[in-house]
Parts: structure tokens; sequence; C-alpha cells
């Protein structure tokens, strides 16, 4: 793990980290802001307490870098004393497969591990080799920041998503409820099985024929069967131009309700899909995650 670069902000540190993954076959970048309760304090000092995580999933085209400056969330993470955790969408670089679409290959992982390889789909190329970005987020992202020299409680981590991003944080949350202590997301796609962009990455990523598979990465479905028995909240905006095409929350939000599952779905009126969207209430965010990260 190699810093990057860092700068002062809100009080604390801005990190740009690199690192070999070793599930993904290539480096990955990711940021991390450290609030100023732990930011100015030497590696190792005894008595600095391990400050909560929040991780963030951006959509599709992002990078790491889009929500850390354009999502306004480090004043707020400072002000709560929350780490900030904003990994990358997908594997990237050469020898990783990809398509000239927008919403398929390098930054279009969808928060899965691939099945087919390169003799297995239609279009002939190995998503299998590099796309684990499921295994990536579960399993070694933690392991990397875990084993830092940084004070990070590592038992209380929330999560929270856009778009493609938001179907990552609900889907790897209610996968896992025992691992994420709090949960939110803005304008998820919470029923990729059923929409056209979750249909067309699941077709090639986990194959078109092997619809069952599918479900372990559909919200929706997931709600059905999980265990998760904390408060849920989504923001979408009632002018996103994907709401109804791609977005659907009132799927979701009519499992919640059928299971008496705390979730708060607030239609902001007149927000679009962009980062003005999640800038503008990005601090009722973290502030929800605080709550949650404190019991």
């Amino acid at each position: 793990m190699e810093i990057s670069s860092e700068s002062v902000c809100c009080g604390g540190r801005q990190l740009v980290v690199t690192h070999r993954s070793s599930v993904l076959g290539c480096d990955m970048t990711f940021g991390l802001f450290l609030p100023p309760q732990i930011s100015n304090a030497e590696k190792g000092r005894v008595g600095v307490a391990p400050v909560p995580i929040l991780l963030y999933l951006s959509g599709l085209t992002c990078t790491w870098e889009n929500v850390v400056t354009k999502g306004f969330a480090q004043m707020a993470c400072a002000e709560h004393g929350i780490a900030f955790l904003s990994p990358d969408t997908s594997p990237r670089g050469d020898g990783v497969a990809d398509s000239p679409d927008y919403d398929l290959g390098q930054g279009a992982g969808f928060y899965l591990d691939a099945t087919q390889g390169a003799g297995d789909g239609e279009d002939g190329l190995d998503w299998a080799k590099n796309f684990r970005m499921r295994s990536y987020i579960e399993q070694e992202l933690p392991s990397v920041i875990g084993a830092s020299d940084f004070a990070l409680d590592m038992d209380r981590i929330g999560i929270c998503g856009h778009s493609m991003g938001g179907h990552g944080a609900l889907t790897i949350a209610l996968r896992s409820p025992q691992r994420y202590r709090s949960l939110s997301a803005f304008a998820p796609i919470v029923a990729p099985s059923r929409v056209p962009w979750g249909e067309k990455a699941f077709s090639a990523y986990l194959g078109s024929q092997n619809r069952e598979a599918w479900l372990d990465y559909d919200a929706c479905a997931l709600l059905e069967k999980t265990s998760w028995a904390r408060p849920i909240l989504i923001d979408q905006g009632d002018s996103d131009s994907f709401l109804d095409e791609q977005l659907k929350p009132h799927l979701f939000a009519e499992i919640a309700a059928r299971k008496a599952i705390a979730l708060e779905l607030r239609m902001q009126r007149g927000y679009d899909h962009s980062y003005y969207f999640i800038m503008s209430f990005m601090a009722e965010h973290v502030a929800f995650h605080a709550r949650q990260l404190r019991d």
C-alpha cells in the first residue's frame, strides 16, 4: 500500500492510496479521508481511539475521485469523527477486459464476482479473470486498510453508494448484515435483474442463462430473505431521468413495508441523478450513519 497523495482537508487528511490487488489482478486506487480526531496522531500512538468507517461505492463511469471532489463528505465526516473510504468501481488497466459501452467493463464492475470466461459468453471476453469486485470490497479492501497503521475501527463499518454503487451497498449489506452497522443509498438500482442496466451487465458477467445466480446481486430479492434489522435510508430525486426505467425504488419500498423493515425512502423534489443531488444530502447521510455507528 502506497500513499500517492495527501492533502489537508477539513482539519483532517485526504489520502489517495494505491495497492496491488491480488483479487482483481491489477493495481487499484482508493480515497481515504482521515478525520481530525486521528489524522494528526502519530502512527501507533497509544490512546488514539479508532474511528468508524463509512464505505462509499460510486456509480457507472466513476472512479474513486468523483465523490472525493464532488460529494462534500469530508466536512460532515470531520464533524462526526468518521473515516470516509471511496474505492474504484472496477478493475483497471491494460489486459483487463473492457467494452466501449459506458455501462459495461471498466468503470462498471457492478460489485459482483463475474463467472463468464473468454469462451463462455457471446462477447468472447474474459470477465471472470479480473472482475471480482464483490470479493475485493468484502474481503481484500478491508484486509488492506485493517493492516494499515491508521486508527480505524474495523468493527464499525457503514456502507453507502450511488446508483450502481447504491446497488452495491444494498446487496453487500443485505448479504452480510452482521458485518455492516449502517446502510444508505442515493438513487440505487434496486432490482437489476429486471432493468436494462442490470440485465446487460448480469448477462455479460454471470451468463444470460444463469438467472438464478443474478438474484444474489438483486437488492429486492435479497431483502426478501435478509436478517437485516437496522434502519435504511434512501434518497431519490423525482426528476431523475433514470427513475422509471432503471431505478424503481418503489419495488424495494414495497418489500420493506411488507417485512416491517425500517426504510425511509425520501423522494426529493426537483433533483436529478447528478452529484449536485448527492452533495445536497451527503451531510444528512453521514449524520444518519454516525447515529448507527455509535450504537
